[in-house]
């Protein structure tokens, strides 16, 4: 069913996580509207997820009186490769029971707006290089930290997606021969070390079992030598991986994203601090990091932003 743009006024953005599910309503000129927000049921199963998001979507529309047919396109980012030609979601390393789900077209089918699914640090990455951190520069990356570690890779002023969609798995770059296993397969990934989940057990092991992320930083901003030792090990870890990367891609900026990034000053000196002790002088002198422009919000602006490309195109 071909939509009537010219009836259309309101973009639908989704960001589908591995803790939460998020989705806004936008006017085309990207202000958002109105938003929703529940944990992602990840132990009932794929159908469960996809019922949760199409529950959400139809709840906002109805709370602002609007109808399917004033939505353009929805974008849905997700924590995970997926093959942006075909529209098909590979697998989702942290929500079991996803493999080759064809997202769009369920999602499509299931309301009738038309959708655009991708990777979720890829439309964070569009985001903050259409109107944030990385906004003016040619070559990019940017970081997300959350449940899972994600990458958009920015080169020569586009996305760089690789031969099969899958690029920017940074969360997956091994940093060892051996250590723990990852729901990827792999072992020793990026992941295991700076991934949500991994730094609260690491933070509780060090700083007592009631501790959070919030906390820890919390006492690492006032001194905490414990909290500071704690950040100090995982920017280690991210840092020494943001070397290679920029050893291998030379990037203008470094751009990082994801709830982890709200840890601030004990995160961002170690990072940039171990960057630049292993990357090479020309790549280390050349890139700069920072921190997300977006906040918390880069991931269903970049949804949107891919939704309204999907229009156009």
């Amino acid at each position: 069913m071909k939509k009537n743009l010219k009836s259309a006024r309101f973009i639908v953005a989704i960001d589908l996580g591995g803790t939460n599910i998020k989705v806004a309503l936008f006017s085309l000129g990207f202000k958002m509207r109105d938003r929703l927000s529940c944990p992602t049921p990840v132990l009932h199963g794929r159908q469960a997820v996809i019922v949760a998001v199409l529950e959400m979507v139809a709840g906002l529309l109805s709370r602002r009186k609007i109808s399917a047919g004033s939505i353009s396109a929805a974008g849905i980012g997700v924590p995970g490769p997926v093959d942006f030609d075909r529209q098909v979601v590979h697998f989702l390393p942290n929500i079991p029971g996803w493999r080759n789900v064809p997202l769009s077209s369920v999602f499509t089918s299931a309301c009738g707006i038309p959708c655009v699914v991708d990777n979720d640090a890829k439309m964070m990455a569009l985001a903050e290089y259409t109107l944030g951190a990385a906004k003016g520069s040619r070559n990019a990356v940017c970081l997300t930290l959350g449940t899972g570690v994600g990458a958009g890779l920015i080169i020569e002023g586009k996305l760089y997606r690789g031969a099969d969609n899958a690029a920017g798995e940074i969360g997956h770059l091994p940093l060892n021969e051996n250590g723990p296993a990852c729901p990827c397969g792999g072992k020793a990934c990026l992941e295991r070390y700076a991934g949500n989940g991994a730094l609260l057990k690491e933070a509780r092991a060090a700083l007592g079992a009631s501790i959070t992320l919030e906390k820890a930083s919390a006492l690492a901003a006032g001194g905490n030598r414990k909290a500071l030792r704690f950040w100090r090990t995982a920017s280690t870890h991210i840092g020494i991986a943001l070397a290679g990367l920029s050893n291998v891609l030379n990037p203008d900026v470094i751009v990082v994203g994801g709830g982890v990034s709200s840890a601030g000053r004990p995160l961002f000196d170690g990072l940039k601090e171990n960057l630049l002790r292993r990357a090479m002088p020309v790549q280390g002198r050349r890139v700069k990091v920072v921190r997300a422009a977006l906040g918390s919000d880069a991931g269903l602006i970049g949804a949107a932003l891919a939704a309204a490309g999907r229009t156009r195109a």
